[in-house]
């Protein structure tokens, strides 16, 4: 194609001569005649190609330069991703970013809306233009797909079968991501034993690496396995102002990304290997990688606002049932084994899953009209030794401990209208668990529980233990293609029973929640429970929002009230651990609620605690978990965050506001709600001595009528490491 400049614009009407476009149009390859559309393909030569964003705002520009291929992101002529390679080598040393040229383009836009079950909209929009590219070396072909959003730029690789390709196992992912140096990443290690349960370290991009997160965040210098790399979602600031997040979407048979830092500013594509350190991803007769994508914004809060990751995904296959699938809020027996230290998980004089305790949950729960109940440490396997290696006792999840009468307790919530929660932690063993899994799930419908809580705790790297026919033993990593392959396993067995999971220690969210709506929520970062027993420290809470829940929702178990003073040094004992400290406030604990999204919400504290702040509990109770609408009312990546979120089943609201070790005054601009309707305000708030560590239980409760204007707003106050809560009713 020899083609000097190819525009069409026809939003933007212009006026070209009729002799002029036929002339053009003699020229263009009968592949691309579909360009009727809102953005432009351009060509400056025969391997220059361009492709706008809908809105225009975001420009691709792919190019094949002596064989091989690039791509570079702008928005607004502001660079988002210089020039950057991408191809991948398979197992027999097949390069197939080599030697390219293009033999076939197609291009398209898409403008279509989808309904999700659950979520944080009603009605999520999908717009965006496609280019697919088919390459060549003669001896074999492939397409990368890219796909342009008003938000951000999309592509995956695709190589077909074909005889010219024997062995489909890729040993190296060339994908990279050209930054500058002095790029801000808030980022995770990868190859590191934790999974994803680290707080979040903020450096420059060729500051990524092992030796820094341990000098400057948690030691890890003892975890010696893989390379130096970060997890996604990965959060940049780049020094043109820009807001970027890098992750993968529909992550399906393959293994993990991670990105790794190569210098000056450049990321590259690590994925997690097999047990042999070599092959990264197994594959019989083609490759489909999962999407890499890099969301784009203008502002922190612009990146909160992105529905890219669900849009890169599918809609559920329209012969499977899902309407089963329902968000929900439960209650557990939890909070007082890891947090504070009154029971085991185990049997023993102090045992958690006591039938009468137990009992005495349900009808606290019930009471208090939550839908579930978790109940931990039920099953045979909870040995004091279980943890965290992966070599304790299997566990059973067929067989209960002989205190825990799952009968009598299944049916006596169910008269009370609340479902056990299930509890399978696998401590790793994944093929102890597959060789059970579908009996678990048979017993659990049995017992008429509807939701699942998965655990997969093994601190050490590369430690997923599979067992050869002939006894060999190979170590995986937790996030290679062999734990990818076995949470799906997971997922669509569980919808044979009508199951939904939340999975801890997960693989991470990639927006497959839209294909199969029963993984209702993951946890995937360090979550509350470490507060329990260590501390996540006070600017933990503000990073997420802007990091982990990018991907999707969090199970963080919030709405803790007792701060301080909570946990014992050992069951039993009756001393208080003076230094355990949850470094947050009441009033910013119902403020997670609404900030943090999760479509199965825990109240996670002791009834006991709750009973002693009843009206902040009511909030809990109040707080919805499905909605139809979201509104960023402020924010600053990791210093503080207000989102406004809407009923899905009302016209009511409910705002959220967070704050780091720094005090706050905000004055919220309301002009989101209905003009001239008038609103009931119930707003719960920070003291002015309250603080995280001095004082984190003080908060007052304000109420008051206001009819919307176009200027009306409201003022609020957030203490150190505090918060705020509104619940707001249209009257």
């Amino acid at each position: 194609m020899n083609i000097k400049i190819l525009q069409f614009q026809l939003l933007k009407k212009i006026d070209f001569k009729v002799d002029y476009k036929m002339n053009l149009l003699k020229k263009i390859n009968t592949l691309i005649v579909f360009l009727f559309l809102i953005s432009f393909l351009s060509c400056s030569n025969s391997n220059n190609y361009i492709i706008n964003s809908p809105n225009n705002n975001i420009q691709l520009d792919f190019q094949i330069e002596n064989g091989e291929v690039f791509y570079s992101v702008n928005k607004n002529n502001n660079s988002v991703i210089k020039k950057s390679k991408l191809g991948i080598i398979l197992e027999n040393e097949l390069n197939i970013g080599k030697n390219l040229e293009v033999i076939n383009i197609s291009k398209n836009t898409i403008n279509n809306s989808w309904n999700p079950i659950f979520g944080e909209f009603d009605e999520i929009i999908n717009k965006y233009n496609t280019f697919e590219v088919e390459l060549s070396n003669g001896k074999f072909s492939y397409d990368i797909f890219f796909r342009v959003y008003d938000d951000g730029v999309a592509f995956k690789y695709f190589v077909p079968n074909q005889a010219s390709i024997s062995n489909y196992n890729i040993i190296d992912e060339y994908t990279e991501f050209n930054l500058n140096s002095d790029d801000t990443a808030w980022w995770i290690p990868g190859f590191s034993y934790r999974r994803y349960e680290f707080l979040y370290a903020e450096s420059k991009i060729d500051q990524i690496s092992k030796k820094y997160f341990s000098e400057h965040v948690e030691d890890i210098s003892y975890d010696t396995l893989g390379i130096d790399a970060a997890h996604t979602p990965l959060t940049i600031k780049k020094t043109n102002g820009l807001h970027i997040s890098i992750h993968e979407a529909k992550l399906i048979n393959y293994s993990s990304m991670t990105l790794a830092p190569k210098g000056n500013g450049k990321l590259e594509v690590e994925l997690y290997p097999w047990s042999d350190g070599i092959t990264k991803v197994k594959l019989e007769k083609e490759i489909i990688s999962p999407w890499r994508y890099i969301q784009i914004a203008d502002s922190s809060s612009e990146l909160l606002m992105s529905n890219i990751v669900l849009n890169l995904n599918d809609d559920p296959d329209p012969k499977t049932d899902y309407s089963w699938v329902k968000p929900g809020k439960y209650m557990g027996v939890w909070w007082e084994m890891i947090g504070t230290n009154e029971s085991t998980w185990w049997q023993s004089k102090y045992h958690g899953a006591k039938t009468e305790k137990v009992k005495y949950y349900l009808d606290f729960a019930s009471k208090h009209n939550f839908d579930g109940l978790l109940v931990e440490g039920w099953n045979k396997g909870w040995y004091p030794e279980w943890c965290c290696v992966g070599d304790g006792i299997p566990f059973s999840f067929t067989e209960t401990f002989n205190d825990f009468d799952i009968d009598f307790l299944s049916k006596y919530g169910q008269k009370k209208n609340i479902s056990l929660i299930g509890h399978h932690e696998t401590g790793g063993q994944i093929q102890s668990y597959e060789n059970q899994m579908e009996d678990a799930f048979k017993m659990y419908n049995k017992y008429g529980v509807k939701n699942i809580k998965t655990g997969y705790v093994n601190d050490v790297s590369k430690n997923i233990k599979v067992y050869g026919e002939n006894g060999e033993i190979s170590k995986e990593w937790h996030h290679g293609q062999y734990m990818v392959n076995h949470f799906q396993k997971v997922i669509d067995i569980a919808a044979k029973y009508k199951l939904m999971i939340k999975t801890h220690e997960p693989i991470k969210d990639t927006g497959l929640r839209r294909t199969f709506p029963n993984f209702i929520s993951r946890e995937g970062a360090k979550g509350q429970e470490f507060n329990g027993f260590s501390s996540n420290g006070v600017n933990h809470a503000t990073d997420l929002p802007f990091t982990r829940l990018l991907s999707g929702p969090m199970d963080y178990t919030p709405g803790i009230f007792q701060l301080n003073n909570f946990r014992y040094t050992e069951p039993g004992s009756g001393i208080i651990d003076q230094d355990a400290i949850i470094p947050s406030t009441i009033a910013k604990e119902l403020a997670l609620y609404v900030v943090y999204y999760s479509p199965m919400q825990m109240a996670a504290d002791l009834p006991k605690h709750y009973l002693k702040h009843p009206e902040a509990f009511e909030f809990i109770k109040a707080v919805p978990v499905d909605w139809s609408d979201k509104v960023i009312l402020n924010s600053e990546i990791s210093q503080f965050v207000t989102i406004a979120r809407k009923d899905k089943n009302s016209e009511n609201w409910f705002i959220g506001g967070i704050t780091d070790e720094n005090d706050r005054n905000f004055k919220l601009d309301l002009s989101f709600l209905d003009l001239g309707s008038t609103y009931k305000f119930k707003v719960f708030k920070d003291k002015l001595n309250t603080h995280w560590k001095e004082n984190p239980m003080e908060y007052e409760i304000e109420e008051f009528d206001l009819k919307i204007e176009n200027d009306s707003s409201t003022d609020i106050y957030l203490a150190p490491g505090g918060g705020f809560a509104m619940q707001i009713e249209k009257i």
